[in-house]
């Protein structure tokens, strides 16, 4: 071989060796940090501004956009991420409508989605999705089985009257009935719903033993003020959308006593030493706290810090592949989420699979009650 031609492959090698070093990879967000579902979306954005700029040695782009609680706005940022930013890797919503209707595009343009929402697809619609908040199944698990520690035979179910909500009823209803807890009244509300006197009258007429109320953020505390203002004495749970400081900063006294079903990293140093997530819930919480200050941690901020933890295990099985920016890494990296095996979250220990896009087991989930203003875990 010439000089000269060793000099050309040299460079050659040197350019490719450069190029794969120096491959940014691009992150779209969306989260609603205005609009209804907001209380959720600005933690998870105030986190997305603490990620780190490198993961697997290549540089992170980052764009954070607003759908404003609005399944319309989150389409029109997802189509723009695909077409015009050509993102690796989608993230959000964490509000449900949104990022269910955030999916077809993700689907459509073969572009992994990661939800901050439990989101529920047809069979088969779920394969570019992966969701990082534990399933309705895995939550209504942790329930059930305090309310049956609690004797609870029957339930009123006071929800909303989208995605959330009805996806929630489904899977909760048929988990309760095996256990021997009866759905006996059943009410929904809309987001955007200001009071439920009504709703709260008929349930508390029905007088279940216990209420399943199925809210998120601040507006988890309406409808339980309203069962408690008409009269209602049982026991009152909420789902892990409402494991966020708003519920007491609204509903103050009227929350006080109520059950609220949370992943771990909520409740970090409450955590006993031999769960297996509590090492990591605490860095969450001490990197959120020491930003945003004491008490500030928040369920879907944690989401949002473990998206970095699937990405710096996935990423270097995707780069093995492809390189970012194209349709074989987002491919690559799609399959690396089915296949990097088990990862131990702040807010659990999760294992995506090919058939299993949601990943946790049944006993992921911790009872907490509201005590003095706080969230205490259940013994």
């Amino acid at each position: 071989m010439t000089r000269f031609k060793k000099h050309i492959l040299v460079a050659t090698i040197a350019m490719v060796a450069a190029g794969s070093t120096m491959a940014d990879i691009t992150i779209g967000v969306i989260a609603p940090l205005t609009g209804p579902a907001s209380g959720l979306g600005i933690p998870a954005g105030n986190q997305v501004k603490l990620w780190p700029k490198q993961i697997a040695g290549e540089k992170i782009n980052v764009i954070l956009m607003d759908d404003a609680s609005d399944p319309t706005q989150g389409v029109t940022h997802a189509k723009r991420f695909v077409t015009n930013d050509k993102v690796d890797i989608i993230m959000g919503s964490v509000a449900t409508p949104v990022a269910a209707a955030i999916a077809q595009v993700a689907e459509e343009s073969a572009t992994p989605q990661v939800a901050w929402s439990p989101v529920a697809l047809p069979p088969g619609k779920d394969k570019w999705m992966f969701r990082l908040p534990q399933s309705n199944a895995v939550m209504g698990n942790a329930i059930i089985e305090h309310m049956k520690r609690q004797g609870i035979k029957s339930v009123g179910f006071l929800g909303y009257s989208d995605a959330y909500g009805e996806t929630w009823l489904t899977d909760f209803r048929p988990q309760a009935e095996k256990a021997g807890i009866k759905v006996v009244a059943v009410e929904r509300f809309a987001r955007a719903d200001t009071s439920v006197t009504g709703q709260a009258l008929k349930l508390v007429s029905a007088n279940p033993e216990a209420m399943l109320v199925v809210a998120s953020g601040s507006g988890a505390a309406m409808p339980q003020m309203a069962l408690v203002e008409r009269g209602y004495k049982g026991k009152i749970y909420q789902t892990h959308a409402a494991a966020t400081r708003d519920l007491m900063r609204v509903g103050g006294k009227q929350v006080e006593g109520g059950f609220v079903v949370s992943g771990p990293a909520v409740l970090a140093e409450q955590l006993p030493d031999s769960h297996p997530s509590k090492a990591e819930a605490i860095k969450f919480v001490q990197q959120y706290e020491k930003a945003y200050g004491p008490a500030s941690r928040n369920q879907f901020a944690g989401h949002a810090y473990d998206s970095i933890l699937i990405l710096e295990k996935a990423l270097p099985i995707a780069l093995q592949k492809a390189k970012p920016g194209t349709p074989e890494f987002r491919a690559a990296l799609r399959d690396a989420f089915e296949n990097m095996g088990r990862v131990v979250l702040a807010h659990g220990v999760l294992n995506w699979t090919a058939q299993d896009h949601w990943g946790y087991t049944a006993d992921t989930g911790v009872m907490m009650r509201v005590t003095g203003g706080e969230f205490k875990v259940e013994k």
